[in-house]
């Protein structure tokens, strides 16, 4: 495959990803609470994966014959965990704060490459940083945002699941594995099963309304699980995590003008200079390995 296409990847999960968080507030709308829609997204999602495999016969190879158990423990702890934490942070809060609070990865993934490498942040990574932090605050409105209405419990999570994000996009890079991509994703997705109906119980699925769950289901796990974890898989082992974790910006600039077109959630002229700086830090973050 060439570097282009690979690339191309990147930006599809990623761009696939930045139009969940609007979907999931519509499923929110519609009454479904964040117990009932995380089962259902990642459910809906490992079942699609595997139904893929079983249409694609270069894909249905012996998946104990790779990495399983650092690719299902970045399962548990990259994939699920981002789901979890992110759709309780939607629940708490709008949909564009919520990205902007998991775009903070950004800053996070720089410092497991220094805690993984031992060794301190170069100075365009702190000036990257720097961009990242004062670009949050304008893309958050720091000014006119009145703190004490926001949920501090939505922040927390936004920010767990930048962290939880980090160590999938860098983990993902970091382990080699000779299995399809198709079968390294549901490694991934269905490794995380067990923990997730530990945390949400599957009775979810024999509730009133289980019909229309599993239809929203289907559409969030499609792009959330699906599309970006086999996106991912294909085109990060060929890019790098680095330059896939800059490619992955395009989510931010899809998350908020879905948010704009689709929820009618307002983004002002601030709050664009603000993501501005943030793509800017990111391309600062990101270059200077080129």
């Amino acid at each position: 495959m060439g570097r282009w296409l690979a690339i191309m990847f990147v930006i599809i999960g990623a761009s696939s990803y930045g139009l969940l968080s609007s979907f999931i507030k519509l499923a929110y709308g519609q009454g479904f609470t964040d117990g009932q829609i995380t089962p259902a997204q990642v459910t809906m999602g490992t079942l699609f994966v595997w139904l893929l495999i079983l249409c694609h016969k270069p894909s249905k190879v012996n998946p104990f014959k790779g990495p399983w158990v650092k690719l299902g423990l970045v399962g548990i702890f990259g994939l699920l965990l981002t789901t979890v934490f992110y759709n309780i942070a939607l629940n708490e809060l709008n949909a564009s704060l919520s990205i902007i609070l998991l775009f903070q990865f950004t800053w996070m993934t720089i410092g497991l490459d220094c805690l993984f490498r031992r060794r301190l942040p170069r100075k365009a990574e702190l000036l990257a940083i720097a961009m990242i932090f004062v670009g949050t605050l304008l893309a958050v409105n720091v000014l006119e945002t009145d703190w004490g209405q926001l949920s501090p419990l939505g922040v927390m999570y936004g920010l767990l699941s930048a962290l939880t994000y980090s160590l999938f996009l860098f983990f993902t890079g970091q382990i080699p594995s000779n299995l399809p991509p198709l079968m390294n994703s549901a490694i991934m997705l269905t490794a995380s099963l067990p923990i997730m109906y530990v945390l949400y119980p599957p009775t979810v699925f024999m509730e009133a309304g289980s019909g229309e769950l599993i239809l929203w289901g289907l559409l969030l796990g499609l792009l959330g699980q699906v599309v970006p974890t086999i996106a991912f898989n294909i085109g990060i082992p060929r890019v790098g995590s680095t330059l896939a974790a800059m490619l992955g910006s395009v989510e931010l600039p899809v998350a908020i003008i879905a948010a704009l077109l689709i929820l009618g959630e307002p983004v002002g002229g601030i709050q664009w200079i603000g993501m501005v700086f943030i793509l800017g830090g990111i391309l600062i973050s990101e270059n200077k390995k080129a």
